[in-house]
C-alpha cells in the first residue's frame, strides 16, 4: 500500500520536525458575505456563531467588525493578546499530546485578510514572533484580499512558510449562487493564480455534495482546481447543521445530503486525478454533537477514516 502524500509528510520533510498548525480565532474578523458587502447571511451551510468563542476578550469585542475599508482598529492590542493566549494554550497542548516541535499559525475562522492592512501586518508579525513558529496559514476568500496584502505576504514568504487557503467549493457559478457564496468561480481562479505568481503556497478547499451537483461536476471542480496550480487540498463533504439556511432547505425536503458511498467514490476518483506534487490536508469533515442534522455518517470521524481507507485500498493507497 502506498501512503498518500500528506501535508504532514511535506512539512516533516521540509523542516525535519513535527510541524503542527495552531488554529486561531481572532475577534473582530468577519466576512463580506455576512456583513452585507457582497451578500447577507453567509454561505447557506455556514453557522456563523460556530466561529465564536466565549472568552472575556471575545465578549468585549462582540459587535465590533473589521473590513477592508475600516479606518481604525481600537481593539488591536486586545486582538494581539488574544492571538498570543490562544497560541500559547494550543501549542502547549500539541507539544504535550502529539510531540509537536514547530508550528504554523493558522488564521482559521472567518476571512483573515478582510481587515485594514496595518491590522493584518501587526497580527501576522506577532504570530511569526512566537517561539518555534515557521510560518503562517491564512484562511480567506478570493474576494477579500488586496494586492498590497498579497505583495506583503510574498515578502514574508522569502524567509517564512506562508500559505493562503481559499475556499474554492465549486467551479460552477450556478452552485455558488445557490449557496449564496457572493463571488464567481473566475474570481477564485484569478486570485489563486495571482498568489502562485508571487510565490505563495496555496491550499484549495473543495466541497463534495453541494446542491444539485452530480459526481461529474464535483470531479470537474477537482480537475480545474489542480490545473490552477494549488499545492495542497482539503476535501469536505457537505453536511447540514442547525441554524443555517441549508438546514431550512433540508427540513423542507429541498436538499438531499450526499451519501457516504458517493462521497467515497468521488473522493477516490479525485485523489486519482490529483497531481503527485499536490499534498492532502484533509479527506473528510464532520461534527459530533447535536447540531448535526445530516448526514449521520459525518458524525464519527474515526469511522469515516476507516471507510475512506477501505475505499483507497482498492486502488493501492492509504491515508
Amino acid at each position: 500500500m502506498t501512503q498518500i502524500y500528506t501535508y504532514g509528510s511535506y512539512l516533516k520533510k521540509k523542516f525535519g520536525a513535527k510541524v503542527y498548525k495552531v488554529g486561531i480565532n481572532i475577534s473582530g474578523f468577519t466576512c463580506p458575505n455576512i456583513d452585507g458587502t457582497v451578500a447577507k447571511g453567509g454561505c447557506t451551510f455556514c453557522e456563523n456563531d460556530s466561529f465564536s468563542a466565549s472568552t472575556d476578550e471575545v465578549q468585549e469585542l462582540k459587535g465590533f467588525h473589521l473590513n477592508l475599508d475600516s479606518q481604525e482598529n481600537p481593539y488591536l492590542e486586545k486582538q494581539l493578546l488574544q492571538l498570543e493566549q490562544q497560541f500559547n494554550a494550543i501549542s502547549a497542548r500539541q507539544k504535550k499530546e502529539y510531540g509537536a516541535e514547530k508550528f504554523l499559525v493558522y488564521f482559521q475562522s472567518f476571512t483573515n485578510t478582510y481587515a485594514p492592512f496595518e491590522t493584518l501586518k501587526a497580527l501576522y508579525e506577532k504570530a511569526l514572533s512566537f517561539e518555534n513558529v515557521v510560518g503562517l496559514s491564512i484562511g480567506t476568500r478570493s474576494d477579500s484580499i488586496t494586492e498590497e496584502t498579497l505583495e506583503y505576504l510574498a515578502e514574508l514568504n522569502k524567509t517564512k512558510e506562508i500559505w493562503i487557503e481559499f475556499g474554492i467549493q465549486s467551479v460552477y457559478d450556478e452552485t455558488l449562487d445557490k449557496i449564496n457564496r457572493g463571488h464567481d468561480s473566475d474570481n477564485v481562479k484569478k486570485w489563486i493564480i495571482k498568489s502562485k505568481d508571487v510565490g505563495l503556497h496555496v491550499c484549495g478547499h473543495l466541497i463534495f455534495g453541494l446542491p444539485n451537483e452530480t459526481q461529474e461536476m464535483m470531479l470537474e471542480t477537482s480537475k480545474q482546481a489542480y490545473e490552477w496550480g494549488i499545492d495542497s487540498v482539503k476535501y469536505h463533504p457537505l453536511y447540514v447543521v442547525k441554524r443555517t439556511a441549508l438546514a431550512n432547505e433540508f427540513t423542507r425536503g429541498e436538499f438531499t445530503p450526499i451519501t457516504e458511498e458517493l462521497y467515497l467514490d468521488t473522493l477516490v476518483k479525485s485523489i486519482q486525478m490529483k497531481p503527485e506534487n499536490v499534498h492532502v490536508q484533509r479527506v473528510t469533515a464532520g461534527i459530533d454533537d447535536d447540531s448535526l442534522l445530516a448526514p449521520t455518517w459525518c458524525r464519527d470521524k474515526n469511522t469515516q477514516i476507516k471507510h475512506i481507507n477501505g475505499a483507497l485500498k482498492t486502488i493501492g493507497l492509504k491515508y
